[in-house]
């Protein structure tokens, strides 16, 4: 066995012992044990149901757990406890840059998202047409993603996402970074997707207006807890109430 050399951390750690490194660590901080870290659940007792086709508008003040819900949906994070069922293929738009690999260009991501998604390439060609026409990135296609800028990403990535006919779609406040015009044209597909093919959208916004376009039902949160949720009429009347 080799000799590793000590950190100057170990070094002091064995030298002077733990109280030590945590007062240089943390100066001002009480010497007590019971000053341990405090648990914190973005989301607790958080339980619904939502039919096929619904479309759910999720609206609650920034920190009430919205995006985490939605990661959890997606399975990016797992759920410390409790369990989610979902039926279906999901397909989900919740930052700038997930989902995409970087050093690949637009027209490589679209069938490798194809690919995640399960489906065969003829299947992805079949709609690549209408996926490049939707996002307007046609001239930048064989370029390499991470040279788009913010807007044209989100252009690409929910074309994608909206055209490979998920049955489940996750759209969070992302579409915010693209201009008034595609917010519009976004708005328009999911209503066209879920109203006419019969498929399910979860959607996070503050944009109220657009909530109460797309969505025919909402689930609102509040300090990580389910507040409500029912017709979106009623549910952003509540929100709206509550922030007066």
């Amino acid at each position: 066995m080799g000799l590793r050399e000590r950190t100057f951390v170990e070094l002091l750690n064995d030298t002077f012992g733990t109280g030590l490194l945590k007062r240089i660590r943390h100066p001002l901080k009480p010497d007590r044990e019971e000053n341990a870290e405090e648990i914190f659940h973005a989301l607790e007792d958080v339980s619904f149901e939502i039919g096929r086709g619904d479309r759910v508008g999720i609206i609650g003040r920034n920190g009430a757990g919205k995006s985490t819900l939605l990661k959890l949906l997606c399975r990016i994070t797992e759920p410390t406890k409790g369990r989610i069922i979902m039926r279906g293929r999901v397909a989900s738009l919740l930052e700038v840059g997930t989902g995409f690999h970087p050093e690949l260009s637009g027209r490589e991501n679209i069938f490798l998202n194809g690919a995640i998604l399960g489906m065969k390439r003829r299947e992805i060609k079949k709609r690549f047409d209408a996926i490049v026409d939707f996002s307007g990135v046609e001239q930048f296609l064989d370029t390499p993603v991470k040279r788009y800028s913010s807007g044209m990403y989100v252009r690409l990535a929910f074309a994608v996402a909206a055209h490979l006919e998920p049955d489940i779609l996750l759209v969070d406040e992302v579409l915010a970074v693209g201009d008034a015009e595609f917010q519009k044209k976004c708005i328009g597909k999911m209503d066209d997707i879920s109203k006419n093919q019969g498929r399910t959208i979860l959607f996070v916004s503050h944009n109220m207006e657009a909530v109460r376009r797309l969505c025919n039902r909402a689930v609102y949160l509040r300090r990580g807890r389910l507040q409500s949720i029912g017709p979106i009429d009623d549910v952003c009347r509540e929100y709206e109430d509550s922030a007066s």
